[in-house]
């Protein structure tokens, strides 16, 4: 299968009305809109709740931005330009500001404001950290996507991380395994520097984002096989998204596909209150409720999945919501505390880790490491609103 044509004008597709395309081409003036052929053939124009248009195709609530920018202050976290280090053992290199698919719901929307460059073309300062920091012993690479990357500016970012004898793990976040399968397939180049690179003593990972059943076709399998027969690992992660998958039968779905197809599913996301991501935003109760009906109706394979929030403070593991409650613990930790229990009231409107009351007494804002091309926290918030009370009835 040829590579599909990739569409960045929203007037191309014609399965919009005209008067629709009209009112998102001010979304897409100030988001950047990237979509292809094939990932549209994806869609069911004749459904207008299909999980794949809402994922990639403008919407309206995105200008009606309140919240944060950055709603897990990952400006924080920035050691140098463009490479972070919020964990002890793990580096991010934000390696690339494109992506194959811009994602309506992206936790890093920020990017793809033309007034915003936090990845960094050149690597160096990123690579030169990690070398000198004993510590690190897995580097995710991450953007954007950095599968969209020329595979020769991949393998010379990869070569050199292999040359640093701490570094044992390499991640690259993408989408593109199931946006543009037939990169990875096609691409024997690509193929090549995983096998050389993904070793049994020192694995390449592949964090596919993976956010629906329909995403799983032949292609993608075929993409699936490509990468396991090359030697990387491939696991899975996506947030609970309003109106895309919040339902159990769509979400055991997917844990069964990944399963039979070869790949872990990883972790289920709270979607972080993002500027312009309200229309994706479920309480925290309805994520947990959604999830554990899911986890019932698929093996023990699929019941691997963990619920987290990537909290500015770590990543926090919801273990259950019951009565008014929320049972937390730390699965990661800025501080170091790993493994800490809590116990929060949690009000049925409560999205996010911050809507619980009490929850500061577990931690404190983080100080600001550099200063980056733009720092994220000087651009312009908008103001909060309150929000709808939504509904706790999360399944029937």
């Amino acid at each position: 299968m040829a590579q599909p044509k990739y569409v960045l004008d929203i007037d191309k597709i014609k399965e919009i009305p005209a008067s629709e395309r009209a009112k998102l081409k001010e979304i897409t003036e100030k988001f950047v809109f990237r979509v292809n052929e094939y990932y549209l053939g994806l869609i069911d124009w004749n459904n207008p709740n299909d999980p794949i248009r809402k994922l990639v195709i403008p919407n309206e609530g995105e200008l009606e931005e309140y919240g944060r920018w950055d709603a897990s202050d990952e400006d924080t976290n920035y050691v140098v330009p463009g490479c972070q280090h919020k964990y002890e053992t793990t580096a991010l290199l934000i390696c690339s500001e494109v992506c194959g698919a811009y994602c309506r719901y992206c936790f890093r929307k920020r990017l793809f404001r033309n007034d915003v460059k936090e990845a960094m073309s050149d690597v160096k300062p990123g690579l030169d950290y990690i070398a000198n920091t004993s510590s690190i012993n897995n580097v995710l690479l991450t953007g954007g996507d950095p599968l969209i990357l020329a595979t020769k500016k991949l393998r010379m970012i990869i070569e050199q991380l292999r040359q640093i004898e701490h570094v044992k793990i390499i991640r690259i976040g993408s989408k593109l395994p199931v946006f543009n399968p037939m990169r990875i397939y096609e691409d024997e180049a690509l193929l090549d520097l995983i096998r050389q690179y993904s070793t049994a003593e020192n694995r390449i990972y592949i964090m596919a984002h993976i956010n629906h059943p329909v995403e799983i076709t032949k292609e993608a399998k075929q993409a699936f096989d490509a990468l396991h027969d090359a030697g990387a690992i491939v696991v899975n992660q996506t947030p609970v998204l309003k109106g895309i998958n919040d339902d159990p039968d769509v979400l055991a779905e997917l844990l069964d596909k990944l399963s039979w197809a070869g790949v872990t599913p990883y972790y289920f996301f709270i979607n972080r209150p993002v500027a312009g991501n309200n229309d994706f935003v479920l309480t925290l109760k309805e994520a947990y409720q959604i999830v554990e009906a899911a986890k019932a109706k698929t093996s023990g394979l699929g019941k691997r999945v963990r619920l987290s929030m990537s909290h500015t403070s770590g990543k926090i593991e919801i273990l259950a919501i019951e009565d008014g409650k929320a049972y937390l613990k730390y699965h990661q930790s800025r501080d170091n505390n790993y493994g800490k229990f809590m116990v929060l009231d949690c009000p049925d409107e409560a999205a996010w880790f911050d809507d619980l009351p009490g929850n500061e007494q577990y931690w404190s804002p983080p100080k600001k490491k550099t200063d980056q091309v733009i720092s994220v926290n000087e651009l312009p918030e908008m103001p909060q609103k309150r929000k709808k009370k939504r509904s706790s009835a999360a399944i029937s």
